[in-house]
């Protein structure tokens, strides 16, 4: 519903140029994601994901450029199965 393309960018090739200071975090179900959106106009470019702990989920309809992308299905209604498939490699559908 909210448009997000995720893009999986490792902690430490993610650099936020710009923005921070307006950046408003908040925390729901298990509470282990950090949701993160702009607090002008209240979009959510990237938050830090619970299924992928040590990268960012980048929405890439936020992004100037596009980029290439292959597309991962994620079954986020059945999320422990999903995560157990996609531990495995296999498709989270």
């Amino acid at each position: 519903m909210t448009g997000f393309l995720h893009i999986m960018v490792p902690h430490d090739e993610f650099v936020l140029e710009q923005g921070s200071e307006q950046l408003t975090s908040y925390r729901f179900g298990t509470g282990v994601a950090e949701h993160l959106f702009c607090s002008v106009c209240g979009v959510k470019s990237f938050y830090q994901p619970r299924s992928h702990p040590d990268a960012w989920s980048v929405n890439a309809n936020c992004l100037d450029e596009p980029v290439g992308l292959s597309i991962e299905r994620f079954d986020g209604r059945n999320w422990e199965r999903a995560k157990a498939a996609l531990d495995e490699g296999g498709a989270a559908g």
